[in-house]
């Protein structure tokens, strides 16, 4: 027995005389940081002012580590779990926002289409300062989505600071079931269709197929003006497929996470319905993640001309890990890239032109104007128009008068997606 301890006592004396290696000083290094972190924990558990179990210490740490790394990596309860299932599943209950987190401030992405945020007049680049009277300051993201969120008909209050302004504004919004129409359709002229994307979810793709091939039923396609403009974005898998609608072949995205190995390419796929006809690209600063994506590799391949302002630049991966007690992990693990090559992380994708939206007139400014603008046609026994070859009004057409009037930047993406055949051939 003696031989045998005393075997032992000069192996432990050797190695801790023994210069220690890379992995061993790895080692070293591991079991000193798990050594002080269970000191911290004992310390805490034992003289906090107040009784707390080592299960919510330790929650709370994986919270904090995972929180630290980036604004969009998070720990998630099992119940924040769950509730991340229904965002991509086309239905929730909320305001109708997407958030981030920059800097510990609440920041508004994008407000969707038809929510009660967006016709609460919620901006991206908004600031939510509080939530019903409480600060946001240094608030996780998980908490302030649990805060807006809740019972339809219920009201959630925030203070919200836009963009553009220095003073604050409480602004209380009703909750609602937050169905999510993702794609719109309108004809803007005979044959110039006009495809509005509001968020990527698992039908999205195949709804905007539908409506192209339902406005080709009727009209000579001519061309399309793509509505990105705060898309939030959503499914990558989606993105690709609706970017596989107009690019013929080669790369759309591509991720790449800490090692160059771990590159994974996305291709367009050749298909019979794919659409060729001239393409204008609206973004803005609240096209974001796989909008960007998708504006990206249009941009690249030169399938379409992107317009507006510069995107939100949100080109990180998140990775959902479950674990296995039903909560999970939202971890960064790679970035996106345009098939290019230029990362999307931060910069965003520049407009190949810049045009500003402008807000429109008001409501008696435009009556005034039209009261006093006179052309040929407000003429007493003015000549009707002879012209034989037009097959009549389309009236869809007739419908997009008032959001053309209201929107420069629609009307800008008309007038290009006209001109680009002409444009291309001038040398």
């Amino acid at each position: 027995m003696r031989v045998t301890l005393w075997i032992i006592t000069f192996i432990l004396l050797f190695t801790l005389t023994v210069a220690p290696g890379p992995t061993m000083a790895g080692k070293s290094d591991h079991f000193e940081a798990l050594k002080r972190f269970s000191q911290v924990l004992d310390i805490v558990e034992s003289y906090y002012v107040k009784p707390i179990t080592r299960k919510k210490l330790i929650n709370n740490s994986i919270k904090g580590m995972i929180e630290q790394l980036d604004p969009h990596s998070t720990y998630l309860t099992p119940e924040d779990y769950r509730e991340m299932q229904s965002d991509t599943a086309g239905k929730f209950s909320g305001i109708g926002i997407e958030i981030s987190q920059e800097q510990g401030r609440i920041l508004v992405v994008s407000p969707i289409e038809d929510t009660p945020a967006y016709k609460a007049g919620l901006l991206a680049g908004d600031l939510i300062l509080e939530i019903n009277g409480e600060s946001t300051q240094d608030m996780t993201l998980m908490n302030a989505v649990k805060r807006i969120r809740g019972k339809k008909g219920t009201t959630v209050n925030l203070l919200i600071l836009h963009k553009d302004s220095n003073k604050p504004e409480e602004v209380p919004i009703v909750r609602g079931t937050i169905p999510i129409v993702s794609v719109k359709a309108q004809s803007l002229e005979d044959g110039y269709l006009y495809l509005r994307l509001t968020k990527f979810h698992e039908s999205s793709t195949r709804n905007l197929r539908e409506k192209i091939a339902e406005y080709q039923k009727t009209h000579e396609l001519k061309g399309i003006v793509f509505d990105l403009r705060n898309n939030p974005g959503g499914l990558l898998v989606q993105a690709v497929s609706i970017a596989d609608t107009f690019i013929e072949k080669g790369t759309i995205v591509y991720i790449q996470g800490k090692n160059a190995s771990s590159r994974k390419d996305f291709f367009a796929a050749k298909n019979s319905n794919e659409i060729k006809v001239p393409m204008v690209t609206l973004i803005n600063a609240g096209s974001a993640s796989a909008s960007e994506i998708v504006a990206g590799a249009l941009q690249d391949h030169n399938r379409s001309l992107i317009i507006g302002e510069r995107s939100f630049g949100k080109g990180s991966v998140q990775t959902i890990i479950p674990m296995a007690d039903g909560s999970g992990i939202k971890l960064t693990t790679a970035l996106y890239y345009t098939p290019n090559g230029r990362s999307i992380q931060a910069k965003g994708i520049e407009p190949d032109l810049r045009i500003p939206f402008v807000a429109p007139p008001k409501d008696d400014d435009t009556k005034m104007r039209a009261r006093f603008t006179v052309r040929e046609k407000d003429l007493n026994r003015h000549l009707e128009n002879g012209d034989k070859s037009k097959k009549g009004k389309d009236k869809d057409a007739e419908k997009a008068k008032e959001m053309l009037e209201r929107d420069n930047q629609i009307r800008m993406a008309l007038e290009l997606v006209k001109s680009l055949p002409r444009l291309k051939q001038i040398k």
